[in-house]
């Protein structure tokens, strides 16, 4: 279960950094600075590198035998800016106790 952990967490990160840069970033670029450039690079790889983090998820959330609701908590990880690092924290650590014990 560890390597689904290590999976989770790294996806995480990545996917919460991806929506970090698209959010702050691609964005302003885009609507205030006129330039599309940053974010037809960033969207489209956060977008394939969410569904990634959605197939990690799934597999650490099967492998724990949690409920639905804590799924659901982690699919909403991705979808709002700071709390995909929030989500990784207390599902790492929830995983890690579970596996250790």
């Amino acid at each position: 279960m560890e390597a689904a952990i290590e999976r989770y967490r790294i996806l995480s990160i990545v996917v919460g950094v991806m929506l970090l840069l698209l959010v702050f970033v691609a964005v302003p670029f885009r609507y205030i600075g006129g330039n599309p450039t940053p974010s037809a690079f960033i969207s489209p790889t956060h977008g394939f590198l969410y569904m990634v983090y959605l197939v990690a998820a799934f597999d650490l959330h099967r492998r724990a035998k949690w409920p639905l609701k804590q799924f659901l908590i982690m699919v909403s990880a991705g979808l709002l800016p700071f709390l995909a690092f929030y989500v990784e924290r207390r599902i790492v650590r929830e995983a890690r106790t579970l596996a250790g014990s």
